[in-house]
Parts: structure tokens; C-alpha cells; sequence
């Protein structure tokens, strides 16, 4: 076989196995075989540039920069639909149908899944363009993003037109979009509001390889062209699955609005158990002709009507606007609310998130307002009781002042976010930051909590993180609730933890944007502290997964003199600054791009022995198994339910040897 052909084979592999993970959600290989084969691929491409294929499997990784997205005209404009939120609504909607069609009207029900709208053109069965909704007439060409998604098929299969467009939503599952949050979370940052927010801004961003890093997917629903030779929506529906495009199937036929109410009955309940964000149901006519006889008014398509679910809403009094702020200096405004039950919890505090954000709605101090939970995550407040603001209400003012050390706040163009600019000296960021150290994810230091540390700021003992090692236990002990054995604890604590590994150190170090997996890309990269510091923006782009916005602040963090100096104190008191000898000599990338669930008891290493194993040759260590997990190492005692999720998803279930010859 000569190269092209083993290119083409391993392009043809991957985009099954591509389908198969993403569309299908029945993976067939490991992603440990996967990468394997990915990476087989880029070398032979690299080796081989005569052979480029903008199609490739490899191109998914994103990588091309879009500084303006070209504004195209739609072939077919996008309408929006007209909503409906009662039984009533409906009704009159079919009666306005059966008025103007002749014999009986079948109906499809499809969830109506909350995210951005998308137009994909296809061409000889491949991808051509990816065009936003905006106005309906026109939108932005993200082609290069939308590359990016995993479950949008760029070379189609079977039968398919010769042109065509296929419109569909570009969502954030709950679970992708949890995790984001949680690094950003760690990393000091306001967390995103809600998944369909963030899918749609996901589209506009100038690096598509940040893009590639999101979990994005891409559920179709109705396709657009001339000499389709396509009769019904439904018919549409599942020629678009054989094509090779993700198709959610929990559409149906309806014979009547009855069997509709039905539809809308049941996935109002169970919608809380789906992956996405859906916000209610789309009713279509499913004969295509009868939609053709219909026809469009203004706005809307007169053979579709959305029904929207009903959010938990409530009101309450908000009693005070109070400004937080965290280990970044950012500002978040927070409403204090009465207490009120909100789906199943009691709802307290809601973020305001931003001076724009209270400006917009106009809320204030003593206004009545109404809460739900935004994309059924996050409490937030959707508007404000106007007939019940009191006469003496006052506007919100903004703080312009940091509200603990009073410095002028700053607000960076492009950024939503105010922000106290004085790093060392506002108290609530020199907690933060020593709090973040201490985690148990960073140095973790044992006898040494979030209030030991705030205590140890207000009476002037640590102003920095590198004053913990100068502390001593005469002065630690006549603290408030610290006996002797507890000073002990904590002074111990502190010595153990110069031994903590480098790549946890310089998480430690809370350089904003540099998360646990970030710190331990540099870390494994460059070796040591001193030429991290060193490196330049164009350096560390270079590195896998950085991108500018994590190259620009970790240049500005060694940058700071201040930050430098710490840097020094913490090498002179023997924290690990670099890799060690030892580890270098067993580091590797084999595992890289797998990911590993360990369960059970072992026999010839520990657990912890064994996640290091993985996590010193490049894999990841899981708590929980997904459709993304690699491999499954069980113990003896293996969780049941953990061995049964597994089978169930055709997960490789190996032991501690298995995994050890896996190394070699």
C-alpha cells in the first residue's frame, strides 16, 4: 500500500470512528486508539503536504484565526418561529392550518433544543459554508469553527442531494458546560452564565482551536434546497441521520393536537433528564407540500409553531446590592434576596454579574423581582416588578471604589468585568490567592484552612503565599482557636509541603487563566520555573493547549517584580520550582489524549502510585466513566455499578499488569 492509500484509509477509519463517538454515540474503538490513529495520520500528512485535505480528520483540532467573520447572505432565509405557551395557543394555530388545507394534517414534534442557530451548506457532499442565523436574511461565515465540532459530518454518505442547506442549533451539553465552569472557577474567573450563551459566543471566537477545545455538538432539524426529493419533515429527518448528521430521535408523529399535548406533556417532565438546555417543543406540519401550500408570513413559517416549557419563576424582595471580590480582583455584584424556594432549593443570593447587566434590567435596592433558574443551573434574576418599586426608589450606581481597600477600580476594554487593580494590597485578593495555594488540589497543606489563612492576613503575619514558610509556631499558637497541637499540625504541614511536585506548584502559584491541566502542560514543556519565565507570548502558544490569552498572563505574572520576588523566596525556602531528576527519567507522552477511571484495590502498586503512573506518561485520571474514558483499571472490589456502566458503554476493562504491559 503507498502512502496516499494508507492516508486515505486512515481518513476513511477515522471519520467512521468520528461518527460512530460523536453522532452515534456508539464508540467502536478506544480513544487511546484513536489518538493513536489520529496521530499516525498528522505525521504521514506532515511528511506529506502534497496530500492535504482540508476535509481530514485532523483539521478538527481547529488552528485557523478569524479576525473579521464575512458577513453572507443566506440561499434560503432563516425565519424565526412564532411561540405558543398554552393548549389554547395551539388550537388556534391548527384551526388557522386546517383553514387553509384540504384533507387531514399529520404533525411532527421535535424538542426545541436552546442553543445558536446554524446554516450548513453542502455541496457534492461536502461542507461548504456555516453561516449564524443573524437577521434571518444574512449572518457570519464561522465555517472554520464549526470544522471544529466533532458531530458536523464535513464529507457526507449515501444519497444526498447535490446542494443543500441543513439548519440546525449549535448546543453545550450540561456536563461540558459544568466542567467549564469548574476550571474557570479555579482559575479565578465568573463563571459562564448559561450553556446557550456560551455555545453562542463559542461561534465568534478568532481562535478556532479554543473552539475545538469546547464540547459543542450540533442537533439538526429541517433541511432547505430545490429537487430535494423529499415528501414529509419526517421522511427529511432520517435521510439527514443516514447522511451522517446527529439527528435527535426524540422527534415523532402526531396525529392530532392531542397526541401533541401529549408529546409536550411528557418531555416537560422528562426534559430534566436529557443532556441539553431545550426550552420546549416545535410542531410541524410533516407533508411537504401542505408546508409549500401554507406558505411564510412576515416572519414566520405558517406550518410551524414552537410551544415553550414554562421556566420555575418566582419573586422576591431584594434587600442589597453587596460587591464581591474575588482572588483576580474582579467585581461581581451580588443581589441579596429574601429567601424564597426555587425549584427545589432555597434561593438567597443570585450574581448580578456585571455593571451592564444591572443597568439593562435597572434594577435596585428594594425592588421586587423575578428569579429563575438560568438554563436551569444558576439562579438569576429575569426582570424587575415595576408596579411594586417603591416611589422613593433610587437608580444603581455602580461602585467606582474597590469595596475593601477603596482603589479606583478599572474596567479593561472588551471586558464586561470591573476590576480592583491593586494586587498586593487588597486584602480580599491576598487571601484568595493564599487560599488557592493551600487547596487541596495545589500544596495542599494539612492543619491549614480558609480561615486560619484569613486570620493569618488580618493580624499581619503572611502577605503573600511565601510568608508561610517563615512562620513560626510561637506566633502562630496565641492565635484565636490554634493549640498547640493544632499549631503543630499546621507548622508541619507547611514543611511537607516543599516536597509538593512542580507541576502543582505552579498551579499553586494562581496565574489567572493557568489551570490544573495548564499548569501541568508548562510544567511538563519547560522543565523548570526560571525558563518558564523566560518564555515570550510566541513561545508559549507553541505549547499544546495555550493559547494567547494564557500566553499573555503568564508573561505579565513574570513580568510583575513583586511576583519575581516571591518566586525567589519560595526557591530559598526549598519549594519545588522544577521537575525532579527522577521524574524527568520517567516521564512520557504515551498516554496522552486517554483517559483512565481507576477502581478497586491493587496489589503491586497503590492507587495514587498508579494515577501517577498515568497522569507522568500523559493520560488523564476520571472519577467517573463517561462514552470518553479509555480504559477501566479495576482492583480487586471494584464498584459494581462502575463495572456495569462500563460494559454497558464497551469500555476496555484491564488490570494493573494489563495497564503496566500497556506502558512497555
Amino acid at each position: 500500500m503507498d502512502i496516499q492509500q494508507q492516508i486515505t484509509k486512515l481518513r476513511d477509519e477515522l471519520n467512521e470512528h468520528n461518527y460512530n463517538y460523536y453522532v452515534l454515540d456508539q464508540p467502536t474503538v478506544s480513544d487511546y486508539d484513536f489518538d493513536m490513529k489520529l496521530k499516525e495520520l498528522q505525521t504521514l500528512e506532515d511528511a506529506h503536504p502534497e496530500f492535504a485535505d482540508a476535509f481530514s480528520p485532523t483539521q478538527r483540532v481547529g488552528g485557523a484565526i478569524t479576525k473579521n467573520f464575512e458577513t453572507v447572505v443566506h440561499d434560503y432565509r432563516m425565519y424565526s418561529l412564532d411561540n405558543s405557551y398554552s393548549k389554547e395557543d395551539l388550537l388556534d394555530w391548527e384551526t388557522r392550518v386546517k383553514k387553509m388545507i384540504d384533507g387531514e394534517v399529520q404533525y411532527v414534534c421535535e424538542l426545541k433544543y436552546d442553543g445558536a442557530s446554524i446554516s450548513l451548506t453542502y455541496e457534492n457532499g461536502t461542507l461548504l459554508k456555516a453561516i449564524t442565523r443573524g437577521d434571518g436574511v444574512q449572518g457570519d461565515d464561522v465555517t472554520a469553527n464549526i470544522k471544529t465540532i466533532r458531530s458536523v459530518p464535513l464529507r457526507l454518505k449515501g444519497d444526498y442531494p447535490p446542494r443543500f442547506d441543513i439548519r440546525g442549533e449549535i448546543v453545550l451539553p450540561f456536563e461540558g458546560f459544568m466542567k467549564m465552569n469548574e476550571e474557570r472557577i479555579e482559575m479565578g474567573e465568573e463563571p459562564y452564565r448559561n450553556p446557550r450563551n456560551t455555545a453562542s459566543g463559542s461561534l465568534k471566537l478568532q481562535d478556532s482551536a479554543e473552539v475545538a477545545r469546547r464540547p459543542l455538538e450540533c442537533l439538526l432539524y429541517n433541511i432547505t434546497g430545490n429537487n430535494l426529493n423529499l415528501s414529509t419533515q419526517f421522511e427529511s429527518l432520517e435521510k439527514a441521520r443516514a447522511w451522517g448528521f446527529k439527528v435527535p430521535d426524540a422527534a415523532t408523529l402526531a396525529n392530532s393536537t392531542s397526541e401533541v399535548l401529549e408529546f409536550i406533556d411528557y418531555w416537560n417532565v422528562h426534559r430534566h433528564d436529557l443532556p441539553y438546555e431545550t426550552d420546549g417543543v416545535v410542531v410541524k406540519v410533516n407533508d411537504l407540500h401542505q408546508q409549500e401550500e401554507l406558505g411564510y408570513t412576515s416572519k414566520s413559517p405558517r406550518w410551524a409553531i414552537a410551544y415553550k416549557f414554562k421556566a420555575e419563576q418566582v419573586s422576591t424582595l431584594l434587600n442589597e446590592i453587596t460587591y464581591q471580590v474575588g482572588r483576580t480582583g474582579a467585581i461581581t455584584p451580588v443581589a441579596n434576596l429574601e429567601p424564597v424556594e426555587l425549584a427545589g432549593t432555597t434561593v438567597k443570593r443570585a450574581s448580578l454579574h456585571n455593571a451592564d447587566q444591572i443597568e439593562k434590567l435597572d434594577i435596585r435596592e428594594g425592588d421586587t423581582v423575578f428569579v429563575e433558574k438560568g438554563g436551569e443551573i444558576i439562579p438569576k434574576i429575569i426582570a424587575v416588578d415595576l408596579s411594586k418599586r417603591p416611589a422613593d426608589s433610587q437608580p444603581t450606581h455602580y461602585i467606582k471604589h474597590c469595596p475593601e481597600c477603596g482603589t479606583e477600580l478599572v474596567r479593561t476594554e472588551g471586558e464586561a468585568q470591573h476590576y480592583c487593580p491593586n494586587y498586593n494590597g487588597c486584602q480580599p485578593q491576598i487571601i484568595g490567592r493564599i487560599q488557592h495555594f493551600i487547596s487541596r488540589k495545589a500544596m495542599d497543606i494539612e492543619g491549614l484552612g480558609g480561615e486560619t489563612v484569613a486570620l493569618l492576613v488580618k493580624e499581619n503575619l503572611i502577605s503573600d503565599y511565601s510568608d508561610l514558610y517563615t512562620l513560626k509556631k510561637e506566633e502562630v499558637i496565641n492565635l484565636e482557636r490554634m493549640a498547640e497541637k493544632s499549631t503543630d499540625n499546621l507548622i508541619n504541614g507547611i514543611e511537607v509541603s516543599k516536597k509538593v511536585p512542580f507541576e502543582r506548584v505552579l498551579f499553586a502559584l494562581g496565574i489567572r487563566f493557568v489551570g490544573e491541566t495548564v499548569a501541568r502542560k508548562l510544567a511538563t514543556h519547560y522543565k523548570s520555573i526560571d525558563k518558564l519565565a523566560l518564555a515570550t507570548t510566541m513561545d508559549l502558544v507553541t505549547v499544546d493547549e495555550i493559547g494567547t490569552r494564557i500566553a499573555e498572563s503568564v508573561v505579565a505574572f513574570f513580568k510583575s517584580e513583586e511576583n519575581q520576588n516571591m518566586i525567589d523566596r519560595l526557591k530559598n525556602h526549598g519549594v519545588q520550582l522544577e521537575i525532579s531528576a527522577e521524574k524527568l527519567a520517567n516521564q512520557t507522552n504515551k498516554l496522552d489524549g486517554s483517559t483512565f477511571v481507576v477502581s478497586g484495590v491493587f496489589e503491586s502498586v497503590s492507587r495514587d502510585e498508579l494515577k501517577k503512573m498515568i497522569t507522568d506518561n500523559g493520560g488523564k485520571v476520571s472519577s467517573s466513566i463517561s462514552k470518553k474514558t479509555s480504559y477501566v483499571i479495576a482492583g480487586n472490589n471494584m464498584g459494581p455499578s462502575k463495572r456495569t456502566k462500563a460494559e454497558q458503554l464497551e469500555i476496555p476493562i484491564i488490570t494493573e499488569y494489563d495497564f503496566k504491559t500497556l506502558l512497555s
